[in-house]
């Protein structure tokens, strides 16, 4: 038989059956991979570098859906702004991916390309530069939390009988739809005004 016109395995393939198996179990591995793609085990291993280098090809795959161009938005604190919501939609995408990517140190370049703007944005703004990754670190953790929160039940309290919360059932009552967007403009709003004090003290 002939070789087939398109190969079964290349990285593109392996990152989005990866992400397809997260998806849909919360995990990935290489064996897998290589049976949705109808593919020797071994043969994957020649594309990638092992699971911690798909686990990189997936932080990039992630990555790309966000807009590099809100990092050269003017002033800074609309840049940053925008890039955190844009952060919040891409990973909202994929929430089962989070706690991997959480857990594995950052190499993909295109990545650390687009932390290198953000760190430059905010050196240019007039932020001291021990603060800068704290400032960050405290942006990723609200974005994360909250693209995991979208993939949370909208109805996160059952409340029953056996114990009496009045005050709690009228709060639920009253917040409506939407209860995760609610709060996580409510986080970035308090974390901007912040941003704005820390930057203010420092540039007066």
């Amino acid at each position: 038989m002939g070789r087939p016109r398109t190969p079964l395995l290349d990285r593109e393939r392996i990152t989005t059956t990866a992400l397809r198996l997260i998806d849909e179990t919360g995990d990935f591995s290489v064996p897998a991979i290589a049976r949705r793609l109808g593919a020797q085990t071994g043969s994957v291993y020649h594309h990638v570098d092992g699971r911690d280098g798909i686990v990189e090809l997936l932080r990039e795959r992630i990555c790309a859906a966000m807009d590099p161009a809100t990092l050269d938005l003017d002033p800074w604190d609309t840049a940053l702004e925008a890039w955190a919501r844009s952060y919040r939609a891409a990973f909202a995408a994929h929430p089962r991916v989070i706690p991997m990517l959480m857990t594995s140190p950052v190499r993909a370049p295109r990545v650390l390309e687009q932390y290198e703007r953000a760190v430059n944005l905010l050196l240019e703004a007039g932020f001291d530069r021990a603060g800068i990754m704290p400032l960050i670190i405290a942006l990723e953790n609200l974005v994360l939390g909250s693209a995991l929160d979208l993939a949370a039940p909208e109805t996160m309290w059952e409340l029953t009988d056996g114990t009496p919360t009045p005050r709690l059932a009228e709060a639920l009552a009253a917040v409506g739809d939407g209860r995760a967007d609610r709060a996580f403009e409510v986080g970035l709003t308090a974390f901007m005004n912040h941003a704005r004090t820390l930057r203010g003290a420092r540039v007066e």
